[in-house]
This record gives C-alpha cells, structure tokens and sequence, in this order.
C-alpha cells in the first residue's frame, strides 16, 4: 500500500485508480479476511458493493477474486449506498467491503472495510495494513461478480419506512438531486414512501464529485435556479456513496453539514453528541444535549469517542453532515436500531420531519441556533507528507498567528488534536488541517456571520497558497 500511495486515511483506503490495481485490491481484501480471522471472526460470507465510478466495477471483482479464492461466500449488494451495506452486513453478522471514493473525484478510488460489528477502527487499520499476504502472479483476468442480492437495498428503505411512518412527510415537497448518487433512488422511494412530493433533478451517467464540505459554484447554482422555478420546502442530495448528506432551504441555499448535523440529532433526542474538532460551536452553545465530546476529523475517531460515551441516546456527526448511530432510537412509528457508520438519508429525514412537526420552514430551524457560521474549503495539489511538517513548524515556532490570521489579535486557545485550530479573542476560529482523503489542505472557519466567515477563508487560504509557493 506506501508503495503504490495508498493509504488509510480519514475513511478507509484511498488511493488513484491506477494505483489500486488489481494485485493491490486483491491483497487489501486479503489482508482484511486474515484480520477477521485473527481476531475470532473467521469469515464464512463477506458483503460487498461500491459507488457508481467508472473504476468500481473492475475493483469489486479482484476484491471478489480473493474471496473466491479462499472459499469465501461473496454476497454482491450491487449499486447501494454505503450505510445500506452496512446495515446489511451487521445484521447479517459478516464483514464487509463498499468499493468508493466517496466524494473526491473520479481518477480516485477506495474500499471501505467493516467488521460484523461495524466500520473498522484505527487499530483495525493498522492491524490490517500489517498482514502479509500472498498474491498470484496472474490477475488480469477475473471472474464476474454473482447476481445482485436485493435484500440489502430493501432492508434499508424499510428501514426508515418502519421507523418514521409512512405519513412522516406528508404536505412536504422535496426537488431530489440525483447526480451520479449511487442511493439516488433509494433516497427518492424512502422519500416518497414516507409521504413526500419527490421532484427528481440533475441525474448524471458521468461520475459527479460532491463534495459536501466544499460545494461546487455549479451546485450553487443549480439548487437556486431550482428553487426560484418550483415551490420545494427542500432540495436534497448526498456524495458518491450516500454517506454525507446535503440539503437547501426553500430558497436553494445548501445548508452546512455541521449545522444539519445539530438539527438532526435534536430530532432525534440526543443527549451525548460525538462530533469533530472541526465541527460548529453552535453546537455547545445551543444547550441542545447535555453533553458534547470532541475528537479528531475522520469516523474511526467519532465511532470510538460514541463506544466510550455515557448516555441514553448517542450519537456522532462530522462537518461533512453524516450521522453515526451509537444508540437505538425510538420513534413514534417504530425504532430506529443502531448504525455506527455515517448515513446521509436518516439527517435528512429527521430534519425534514422536524420542520414538518414544527410547521415550520429549514431556515427557520438554523435560526433558531446560536449565530455560529462556519465556512470551509481546500487547496488542491498539496500532498500530505507536505503539509504535515509544514504545519508542525508553524506550531513549534509559533509563528501559526502570524501566517495564518495576523489581523484578528490574540489567539486565546491552540488546538493540535488535528491538524491546527486557532481560536481568538473575538471569537472566531481559523482551522487548518490535511485531508486524510485526497492531495488537499483544507481550511474550516467560523464566525459570526456566513459572509465573514467566507471572508476568513478566503483570506487564510491566499495566506497558505503564498507561504507554501
């Protein structure tokens, strides 16, 4: 995997698709089933599916290979969104692999790896980056996936129509952007199912990155143009593999995953919320839940604060918007069973019917929140083993004030937990981290308002583009 440049990052192994070759996506599946059966969960069945990338296909089939070669049942869940493969697999009691790049674009690629008991961990990885594994000398050609097992998709439809109740969303209308979603679909059907008028918009053959944390001026506008020319109360969407969600108000202005990340766990009563360094105050602030943990950016991280949280309900989100469930969750209509791995569908299901229960619109909800307004975006280019060190400098001479923010004043609080967060006196935060996933240096800021908090991006990132030229 170092060889090739592939590597465990933020959420599972991501590399470039020509890099991922099929030795290297046979072995990583080889490597995953020695971990299982290390750690007594010798495996007997595996789950798989993946994204709608053009490189998925050939990548399902060396992870299916390897299966095969070891007498190892493959359960093909098809074209399904990440959590759905999840859910299956956990129900089930089998591991699992969902071949995607989530959100970053298509010449990247990645496999996701989860246990009978959920997504792996940190430990996990390492463990399983460890392994030593053979590879035959001959793969160019594979044997095709087995039929589709249909089961997994529907189990995850009723999954929300069990729970919420199909008269959840009734008087809701909803424009669903499909893009190249693989849950696109399934988002609408639940969607209807519960009780909404569902528009579908903007379906796509070609591969769409959909990046939630740094939404495309196209997206802009479109969901505005949408919203000018049909009476939606919401647009909704998802990344590649259905594990972030993004969501507009009735005026088609996305709303920040952070900020649908606070609203959702309202909805569904939290009073422990695991979130990332990265994530809106607001969510403190708001006096919404009795507790608020910290963690580094990146699932694992959320997924083992939640299994050490002490609460009735726990849950987790990221800035990216994607929900994990620690806890059962009762509703009206049915309970809603744990799903430690991020889902999309369940924040903008909850989300919507709160503002349905409450007659009231999406914008009126993130009033009603402490004014806390975070923005966030990314240079390209920029490689990790690069950035780092960069970063640690900056730290250890405190020059990090200086370079990134000298025109807002003191700085009241240094946070290295992940990557490098600054707050000031006045409040706002200036964040500055690698990505885990792909070749970028992102920065997340908040402030008082949208448009100052767009400004301190900017700013920082015309700062970090001239010091690292």
């Amino acid at each position: 995997m170092h060889q090739a440049g592939v590597g465990f990052g933020t959420s599972g192994a991501r590399g470039r698709v020509e890099a991922l070759d099929n030795a290297l996506c046979y072995a990583i599946t080889v490597a995953f089933v020695q971990h299982l059966a290390a750690t007594g969960k010798t495996p007997l069945r595996l789950a798989l599916a993946g994204d709608r990338r053009a490189s998925t296909g050939r990548i399902l089939a060396a992870c299916a290979q390897a299966l095969n070669d070891r007498d190892i049942t493959v359960v093909y869940c098809g074209r399904i969104p990440t959590p759905a493969l999840a859910a299956f697999a956990m129900a089930e009691g089998i591991g699992a692999v969902m071949v995607t790049g989530s959100h970053i674009p298509e010449d990247r690629n990645g496999l996701k790896l989860y246990t009978p008991e959920g997504e792996i961990l940190k430990s996990d990885e390492a463990a399983i980056a460890a392994q030593l594994v053979a590879v035959p000398t001959e793969l160019s050609s594979l044997s095709p996936l087995p039929a589709v097992e249909p089961s997994a998709a529907r189990r995850y439809v009723d999954r929300f129509v069990h729970a919420f109740g199909t008269h959840a969303l009734v008087g809701t209308v909803v424009g669903a952007y499909g893009h190249s979603a693989v849950g696109r679909d399934l988002t609408v059907e639940v969607l209807r199912r519960l009780g909404a008028s569902v528009v579908p918009l903007g379906y796509s053959d070609a591969f769409v990155a959909v990046d939630t944390e740094a939404i495309r001026d196209e997206d802009r506008r479109l969901a505005r143009d949408w919203a000018a020319q049909q009476s939606f109360h919401a647009i909704v969407t998802t990344d590649g593999d259905g594990d972030r969600p993004m969501m507009t108000d009735a005026s088609g202005e996305w709303l920040r995953g952070d900020v649908v990340g606070i609203l959702a766990a309202a909805a569904l009563v939290a009073d422990v919320v695991v979130t990332p360094v990265s994530s809106n105050t607001a969510v403190e602030r708001s006096g919404l839940f009795e507790s608020v943990v910290r963690t580094r950016i990146g699932s694992p991280y959320v997924v083992a604060a939640m299994q050490q949280a002490q609460g009735r309900v726990v849950l987790g989100y990221e800035a990216n918007g994607g929900l994990l469930q620690h806890s059962p969750v009762t509703l009206p209509q049915g309970v809603l069973s744990p799903l430690p791995t991020r889902d999309a569908l369940i924040v903008l299901v909850s989300v919507l019917q709160r503002a349905a229960q409450q007659g009231c619109s999406l914008a009126a909800l993130v009033q009603r929140l402490p004014a806390r307004y975070t923005a966030s975006s990314r240079l390209l280019a920029i490689e990790s083993d690069r950035s780092r060190p960069w970063l640690q400098r900056l730290v250890e001479d405190s020059r990090a004030a200086e370079v990134l923010g000298p025109q807002l004043g003191v700085v009241v609080a240094v946070d290295t937990i992940d990557g490098l967060r600054l707050t000031f006196a006045n409040s706002e935060i200036v964040h500055v981290r690698p990505s885990g996933n792909a070749p970028e240096l992102r920065c997340y800021c908040e402030a008082a308002s949208p448009a100052r908090a767009e400004v301190l991006v900017a700013d920082v990132l015309r700062r970090l583009s001239d010091a690292l030229s």
